[in-house]
């Protein structure tokens, strides 16, 4: 199979096509011919050489795919060959062919392609773990969700609005903020020249928000306290921003009575990983296939291409997803 190596930590430009075996079906996966794979900023982190895969996984990029069932291991009952699949990798996914543990794996939405399918796993199960499972969202509540514009952030729009939220967004051009509005945010705040936090305190008469989505980290944790309400939660996903916070006050967490919490999914349990897919096939999959949330391409381009949907992902520019084909 052909696959994207990693000559060495750096830019883009390190990664190339080259060939090699296809990976051994165990026990509990599924091997899919792959045919449309995401882009994530863990791809990117892993590129440079600061988020190297566990012990266990697969060394190649990539985290989420969709495809066709080529093979199965034993004990797998859910899924047989030729069954349109997309899941959430541990790695592997840049290649023809990835293996997929069966707890990861879920079937295509109804009506949906491979491009569509490959650009949902990594970021709904992200947000699924983070905004309902961990902070709890819940019908009425208000959000405030970082990067609106990011996949991470289209899709927790999306979720949070369909579940009930009022929603509101950060991003950094009037063109984002009206594609975050569009897609459900009560209001979209350009942080490049709006004070989030003051922004949140009028929109709430003071209130604050009670549940804050945060990829941004240390630049943002005191302005995200202070946007919190009473018994508010600040759920940490990435450190875009930063990882050390300074010189922070902590006597607002003790008066405001404040959850801050955090998660990363690659270290999390396949016993964790099956649960958040057991709640996406219940809760999520029936909006996926009603068309009430979908999945925000930015950009397909062919594998080949795999530099260039890197570079466009450092850019910042998109909005939405970036996905790789290996259709034709």
């Amino acid at each position: 199979m052909r696959y994207i190596d990693v000559s060495s930590p750096g830019g883009p430009d390190v990664m190339r096509v080259v060939d090699g075996p296809l990976p051994l079906v165990r026990a509990g996966e599924v091997l899919v011919k792959v045919e449309a794979v995401g882009i994530n900023r863990p791809d990117v982190a892993q590129r440079q050489g600061s988020y190297p895969p566990p012990k266990d996984a697969s060394p190649v990029m990539g985290l989420e795919v969709a495809g066709t069932v080529a093979a199965v291991g034993e004990g797998v009952q859910d899924f047989a060959i030729g069954d349109k699949v997309c899941g959430l990798a541990n790695g592997g996914g840049y290649a023809e062919y990835c293996l997929l543990p069966v707890g990861q794996t879920l079937p295509w939405p109804k009506g949906y392609d491979a491009i569509k399918a490959a650009a949902v796993p990594e970021t709904f199960f992200t947000v699924w773990a983070n905004l309902f499972q961990m902070a709890g969202v819940t019908e009425g509540e208000t959000v405030l969700i970082h990067g609106g514009t990011s996949g991470i952030g289209t899709t927790a729009i999306q979720l949070a609005k369909a579940f009930g939220a009022d929603v509101f967004t950060t991003a950094g051009s009037a063109d984002k903020c009206a594609a975050c509005e569009k897609l459900g945010a009560k209001r979209a705040i350009n942080y490049k020249n709006e004070d989030f936090a003051a922004v949140i305190k009028a929109e709430t008469d003071g209130k604050g928000v009670d549940v804050i989505l945060d990829m941004i980290g240390a630049a943002y944790f005191e302005k995200n306290i202070a946007s919190l309400a009473k018994d508010g939660c600040l759920s940490i996903i990435a450190f875009l921003g930063g990882a050390v916070a300074e010189k922070v006050n902590l006597g607002p967490i003790m008066v405001k009575r404040l959850t801050v919490t955090g998660s990363t999914m690659r270290p999390r349990t396949a016993e964790e990983k099956r649960a958040i897919r057991d709640d996406l096939l219940s809760e999520v999959w029936p909006l996926l296939e009603q068309g009430t949330v979908a999945p925000v391409i930015h950009a397909v381009l062919p594998f080949e291409q795999v530099a260039e949907a890197h570079r466009q992902m450092e850019e910042s520019n998109h909005i939405g997803k970036i996905v790789l084909t290996l259709q034709g």
